[in-house]
Parts: structure tokens; sequence; C-alpha cells
């Protein structure tokens, strides 16, 4: 009986909507013959603003510093060599590095905490990139002016030279977002796993974890493909209220 219980149930959730009220709102219980997403979502919007809280301003503060005060010459030549390498490095290095490094020698274990600072360092050269390039773009002019007017150089920096390149450092903020959402193996070996709303020591997995999840069991395909309906929606939620926002900084 019970194994006709457990077999109904798995018939329950692969004939299920792909999506639902109910695939939103519950959790993945195939006793309770629930099978929700709503951890999932929790814990990745968790782990996006907790990554972006690490790397935004680590990443603007080095692109301030790269762009406005350091000289050009070989030391700042290798750093920005060392940003493209770092870059281009595979997810799953920085995962087996974040497992190595915050989850066995730091002691996090498996956690979100883990997870957010192994993606803050894969998407920092990003981020560097982005806006040191957007604060080049803005116009020498509007240093000169501020410089006329008597402002000081952390002034014009802050005031005049930052603002102006918010629309572009937006940019590289959305792509980063996309990736950390998206992101898959560095958070395998680093958050783990585990089908819960997670605290910040806590294992937990996100929307594309569960993804993976869910096609690596190959039975509950109809949930995989509604998760990933959902992951492709919060995305595009993202990136639309971030390009709202860079329009209105913009005009103004």
């Amino acid at each position: 009986e019970i194994a006709q219980c457990l077999v109904g149930s798995e018939m329950c959730i692969r004939d299920s909507p792909y999506v639902s009220w109910e695939f939103l709102t519950t959790e993945p219980d195939i006793l309770m013959d629930t099978y929700g997403i709503k951890p999932m979502i929790i814990n990745t919007i968790y782990t996006v603003v907790l990554t972006l809280l690490f790397c935004i301003p680590l990443g603007i503060g080095s692109a301030i510093y790269l762009a406005e005060y350091a000289k050009q010459g070989k030391i700042v030549s290798a750093i920005r060599f060392a940003i493209e390498i770092l870059a281009g490095i595979p997810s799953i290095v920085y995962g087996l590095f974040g497992m190595l490094f915050f989850t066995k020698t730091l002691k996090m274990g498996y956690s979100m905490m883990s997870g957010a600072c192994t993606l803050a360092i894969m998407i920092l050269p990003l981020i560097m990139r982005t806006a040191e390039e957007a604060l080049k773009s803005v116009p020498d002019s509007y240093r000169e002016a501020s410089f006329g007017l008597g402002a000081g150089k952390l002034r014009t920096i802050f005031k005049i030279v930052l603002p102006s390149a918010v629309p572009g450092i937006l940019s590289g903020v959305i792509l980063a977002t996309g990736r950390v959402v998206g992101e898959t193996a560095a958070l395998l070996f680093t958050a783990g796993t585990i089908a819960k709303v997670a605290g910040l020591m806590d294992s937990g997995r996100t929307l594309a974890v569960h993804m993976y999840a869910l096609s690596s069991e190959g039975l509950y395909m109809n949930q995989m493909y509604a998760t990933g309906v959902i992951l492709m929606l919060i995305v595009l939620l993202i990136n639309g209220c971030s390009g709202m926002i860079a329009k209105k900084i913009a005009k103004k």
C-alpha cells in the first residue's frame, strides 16, 4: 500500500500542470503530494542579493582605483590581464576553490554563505571590467569642469563621474546577476542541494540547481521545464527593473 501510494504520488507529480499557484507556493514533498519550488525561489533571490552585496562595493571600488587613481604601468597592466584571465575561468573551478577555501578551510560548511562568497569572487572580474569601462567613457570635460569650479578629486568622482557612469555599471551588474541566477556547478560544491528555505549558514538549492537535480533524476521532467520557465521570468524581471532604473538615472 505504501509503494502504491508513493507511485501514485509520483504519477500525480508527473501529470501535474507545468506552472500553477500551488507550484509556486509549496515545497517539494512526495509524501504530502506537493511539488512546489517556493524554497528554491526564495533561495535564488537570497543568493543574488547576498552575492551582490559582497561584490558590488569591492568591484566598483577597484574600478574607481584603476580608472581614476592608478598610474598606467606594468603593475596595472598585470592587474587588468589577471582580471581577463579570471573572467574566463570555468565556474566549476570556482566551485572547487570555494569548497576547499570557504567550506573546508574557513569551516563554513555547505551553506548559502559559502555559495555567495564563491559567486562573488566569480563575478567580481566582470563587474570590475564593466565598471572601469563605464568610468572611462565619461568625458574628461566633466572632470575638468568640476576641477575648475574648485571641487576636489574625490568629490568629482562621487558627484560627477560615478553618477554619469551608473548606466554602464548597471549593465555589468545585470550581466553578473544573470550569471548568478543561472549558476549550478559552483553552488553544487558550496551551497549544497537541500530543497528547503535556507538560512545564512544552512544548505539550500537555487532554481538552477533544482533543475539540475530534477534532470538527473529523470522522473519529474514537467517540473524541470516549469522551473526553467520561472527561472527565465525571474531573469527577465530583474533585467527589466534594472533597465528602468538605469534609464531614470540617465535622465537625471
